[in-house]
């Protein structure tokens, strides 16, 4: 067995034990046959597309014909929930300390997020503006753009947004790549409303007075306030849909909690704390909360499909008497 051979086969675990005894070795010909000669790695390409055909599969094989569905109904959520976070947090980025307040800025702005936040209400208008194949190529840049203002700001030494303000961000951009490339134009045209809409909001709340940094305008409630509503949309969604025995709404709910736990954070981690009031509690009882959070809230995805496999799989036939 060659080293590509034994490479394809490691790959192949991603389908059901069943289908591998009985497609396997058909699969693997099929791919040494096409490979290059002399190749000692399966190429990216083939690797996407046998972990997504596993994964295809074992949705089929657990029944959960819904999942898929669900997957896109939490990425279009999760995108107009990002986008309006995003031009919520644009209006602060606009409004710095004026000189002589000894709050730190970077430049016209208070912090170096407007990058990121730009990056979001680009995203939002590529969703309405451009072809279907920039869609998650924009989300993906405005993911990235928010996880390099960690790295930027300690090179740099500039004030960035708090991490429980970028933490959310993340997790609703990567829930967001799910997004379908086949929306409607009115559900492709949303996330730039949500985006205009985050900006004319922040901009009425602010237009009295303004505190000039993420920590004085409480940040965290205005996100724990974001978490309740996505939570609250998302489990209507679910009943209704279920009512007329569409599931797809519940596995949105699954997919999204754990956006909504990094939305809740400050709340969360002030309970785990022994503060259930507190919105600053401390930074060992935020770190250890985004952690379970983490972790907790994608494996409940992939237990929730084995649950349902095992709901799904005939009973074995009784022994004859």
């Amino acid at each position: 067995m060659t080293d590509l051979e034994r490479r394809y086969l490691r790959l192949l675990a991603a389908y059901p034990a069943d289908y591998r005894r009985a497609r396997g070795a058909e699969i693997v010909g099929t791919y040494l046959d096409l490979a290059e000669p002399g190749r000692r790695w399966p190429a990216p390409a083939d690797a996407v597309d046998l972990l997504r055909g596993g994964l295809r599969q074992r949705v089929r094989v657990a029944g959960a014909i819904h999942l898929l569905p669900g997957v896109r109904l939490a990425a279009a959520l999760a995108l107009l929930t990002a986008t309006a976070l995003a031009g919520m947090w644009t209006v602060l980025e606009l409004r710095p300390a004026p000189p002589g307040f000894g709050e730190p800025s970077v430049g016209p702005f208070v912090s170096l997020g407007i990058v990121a936040w730009a990056g979001w209400l680009l995203a939002a208008a590529a969703q309405a503006l451009t072809p279907d194949r920039w869609h998650r190529r924009a989300v993906a840049l405005a993911v990235l753009l928010t996880v390099a203002l960690v790295p930027a700001a300690a090179l740099t030494g500039l004030p960035r947004p708090p991490l429980f303000v970028l933490l959310p961000q993340v997790g609703l951009g990567i829930v967001a790549l799910g997004a379908s490339r086949e929306w409607p134009v009115a559900l492709r045209v949303a996330p730039l409303v949500a985006a205009v809409a985050g900006l004319t909001a922040a901009a009425s709340l602010t237009q009295e007075s303004f505190a000039w940094t993420y920590r004085a305008v409480r940040a965290s409630l205005m996100l724990q306030d974001t978490a309740v509503a996505v939570l609250a949309v998302t489990v209507l969604l679910a009943v209704g849909l279920a009512v007329r025995g569409d599931h797809r709404g519940g596995w949105a709910l699954l997919i999204l909690l754990t956006p909504i736990g990094l939305l809740a954070l400050h709340a969360l981690a002030g309970a785990a704390d022994g503060m259930p009031g507190a919105f600053i509690p401390n930074w060992a009882a935020l770190a250890a909360t985004a952690t379970v959070v983490a972790l907790v809230g994608p494996a409940l995805l992939p237990l929730a499909l084995a649950v349902r496999a095992r709901l799904a799989r005939p009973p074995a036939p009784s022994a004859p008497h």
